[in-house]
């Protein structure tokens, strides 16, 4: 997205000659991604089944939460003033001569959510890891990212044609409560590697066992395991604390969108 309204903005100064420059920062923030990914999952893979591996995954569900967490109220700060934001970093490479900074430019914005994507992805292979049909589970995993990169290009693309006229802050605000959800799966999925370690001991207590309605290694509880943390046998720290981030980051993510600019203005 953050590309698509820089090639807009190139193109409306008639600067399409750096768009190359463009490319080859994105490039390089994609190739930077994906060898680290592969890297980082065949590294630990070698431990797999031992408490290193649960380590790890631990890290990584926690880590991915508090990226997106943090993506998703990065993104609200920044609705308003992404695209003059962009202009104005663009323009001033420009009037530099310095065609190294659009790239550079490119590749910030591409290597930061990359890396972002990246771990989130990890945690995601990584809560399916542990399942009989994890193989399997893993190839789904890649063709669902395959397909939301495809989804992307088809969006980039749309607001490359459309020019600056798309509105972030609704395309914000619908995005950020998504990712909210899968934040919340991935703290419920640490909390049960935390009571399985022994590091946590309360509430232990099995809340529900649905693993005769929805199996937490069916296909369909795959998809709402990985996307939103569902446990056929949750127990009742994972089912507070999804509930408690669920309610706490969405109610101040409301809440912030709902103040006028000048209530934000004079705090």
């Amino acid at each position: 997205m953050i590309v698509a309204i820089l090639l807009a903005y190139l193109k409306r100064l008639g600067q399409t000659r750096h768009f190359r420059d463009v490319f080859w920062g994105v490039g390089a923030a994609l190739v930077l991604t994906l060898v680290g990914g592969i890297a980082a999952y065949f590294a630990i893979s070698r431990y797999s089944g031992s408490r290193v591996q649960t380590y790890f995954e631990t890290a990584t569900y926690i880590v991915a939460a508090g990226f997106l967490t943090a993506m998703t109220f990065w993104m609200h700060k920044h609705a308003r003033t992404m695209t003059k934001e962009l202009q104005s970093r663009s323009d001033q490479a420009l009037s530099q001569g310095n065609r190294w900074g659009l790239g550079l430019l490119a590749f910030q914005a591409v290597g930061r959510e990359g890396l972002e994507t990246m771990v989130f992805t990890l945690a995601i292979l990584f809560a399916n890891s542990h399942q009989a049909a994890a193989p399997v589970h893993g190839y789904l995993v890649l063709v669902g990212g395959a397909l939301g990169l495809v989804l992307a290009l088809a969006l980039a693309v749309a607001m490359y044609r459309m020019g600056t006229k798309v509105n972030l802050k609704i395309f914000f605000r619908v995005l950020g409560v998504t990712l909210m959800f899968f934040a919340a799966g991935l703290l419920a999925d640490a909390i049960e590697n935390f009571q399985q370690l022994g590091w946590i001991t309360v509430g232990s207590h099995v809340l529900w066992n649905t693993s005769g309605v929805m199996s937490e290694s069916s296909s369909l509880g795959d998809v709402f395991h990985s996307l939103l943390g569902y446990a056929d046998q949750p127990t009742v720290l994972q089912g507070l604390v999804w509930v408690a981030y669920v309610a706490l980051s969405i109610g101040t993510f409301v809440m912030l969108g709902r103040k006028s600019p000048a209530t934000r203005a004079k705090h």
